[in-house]
Parts: structure tokens; C-alpha cells; sequence
């Protein structure tokens, strides 16, 4: 027979011993989907309001045999890029889900155009840089870059538009639609 001993589990600081981060930035309050605890993980908005930047590290699920960003990876990061972005502006998609707008909604990528620049590698930290370029009727546009310092990975332009439980396009409510122009203003 072996026998095993299995080591105990790291401790985790309570959190009352924690620094004070009761908000997730400087411009939205902390989400229920993210604790006060870790007010980054959802990136930040930038400072002019316009747009949001994500750190990512990348990882071995990220890449193909050579150690390389995989290219479907990038869509990965862009979608997170996206989800917080519109997460800080106060937009969930849970929220969007369980119908707090009137009937049950998502948002849905009509189209995406990349351009691959460079080669990101396993333990690379990069940043998604999301930007609201347009607000439509039912649609949204954004600019998003990947970049690893001041060197440029990827470059995506996005139009993504909101959809009901059919799949059929739905104008963007009010309420979405002015905080979507707030954070762009």
C-alpha cells in the first residue's frame, strides 16, 4: 500500500485583513460578478471614458505546439476585452439574460475583421484595448488591439449586435443606449 500525504491548503487572507477596494475603478461600482476583493479583474476604463483596457497573460491552453499564440486565441481575448468593457459600463450580460431590459437580450458578433502583427508567446502579458467606435440602432461597433508593450498583436474591428431569444436584431433600450454613450462621451 502507498500512502500519500497531501499537503494542507493555502490560506486565504479574510477578508476583513484585505486592502479597501470597494470599487472595481474609478468610474463604476463593484459588480456582483466580481468582488470588491479583486477590483481588476474586470480591467479598468480608460481615462478619458472612451474606452477599456484588459491585462491577459497567456498561457499553454493559448497556444499551438510552437509555443505561439494560437490565432483563435485572440478572439478569446477580444471577447473578454468586450464583456468587461461593457461589464464596467454598467451593461452585464446576466443582466441582459434574465431580461432587466424587457424580454431576454444578448449581444451577438455579427462580424469581425483581424489583422494578425505579431507573435505573442506562452507567459506574454498582454492588453486588450477596447474602444466604442459607433452606436447604432441594434448594433455597436468597437475597435480592439492586442498589444504587448508598445509593440501592436492584433487589431480587430467588431460590430456586435443585440438579439432577442429568436436571434432576430433588437434596437438597443434607452438605458443601454445612454450608458453605451456616456462611457463614449
Amino acid at each position: 500500500m502507498v500512502h500519500v500525504k497531501i499537503a494542507a491548503r493555502p490560506r486565504l487572507i479574510p477578508a476583513a485583513n484585505r486592502p479597501n477596494r470597494d470599487r472595481m475603478s474609478a468610474d463604476a461600482p463593484p459588480s456582483p460578478a466580481a468582488p470588491a476583493a479583486w477590483p481588476d479583474l474586470a480591467g479598468r476604463l480608460t481615462d478619458d471614458g472612451r474606452g477599456h483596457v484588459l491585462p491577459v497573460r497567456i498561457y499553454y491552453e493559448d497556444t499551438d505546439f510552437s509555443g505561439v499564440v494560437y490565432h483563435a486565441s485572440h478572439l478569446r481575448f477580444f471577447e473578454r476585452g468586450r464583456t468587461d468593457f461593457l461589464r464596467l459600463l454598467g451593461i452585464g450580460h446576466a443582466a441582459l439574460a434574465a431580461g432587466d431590459h424587457g424580454e431576454a437580450l444578448a449581444f451577438a458578433v455579427g462580424r469581425i475583421a483581424v489583422d494578425y502583427r505579431a507573435a505573442a508567446r506562452i507567459d506574454d502579458v498582454v492588453e486588450v484595448e477596447t474602444r466604442l467606435v459607433e452606436v447604432g440602432g441594434a448594433r455597436i461597433v468597437l475597435d480592439q488591439r492586442l498589444v504587448r508593450g508598445a509593440a501592436l498583436v492584433a487589431a480587430a474591428r467588431v460590430t456586435v449586435a443585440l438579439v432577442g431569444p429568436d436571434g432576430r436584431a433588437r434596437r438597443l433600450p434607452a438605458a443601454l443606449r445612454q450608458a453605451l454613450l456616456a462611457g463614449a462621451a
